[in-house]
């Protein structure tokens, strides 16, 4: 399992908690943020570490969390 330093974990963090703000209200639950969460996760294991492309990682998930739930 990859380790991440503070600083990454706080990125981390703060694209969760952005992302989930444009995330539909019928499916912002915690699936759905579970799901965004390690979506994230995985980008930053595979080396993408900046804000933006976590963000991007993540919103591109929102589209099949759209489609799962409906």
């Amino acid at each position: 399992m990859p380790q991440f330093d503070s600083k990454l974990i706080q990125v981390m963090r703060s694209v969760l908690d952005d992302v989930m703000n444009s995330v539909p209200f019928e499916i912002s639950g915690t699936t759905a943020k579970a799901y965004l969460a390690e979506a994230i996760l995985k980008a930053a294991a595979q080396g993408h570490t900046s804000y933006n492309e976590l963000m991007a990682a993540a919103t591109n998930q929102i589209q099949t969390i759209l489609s799962i739930s409906t």
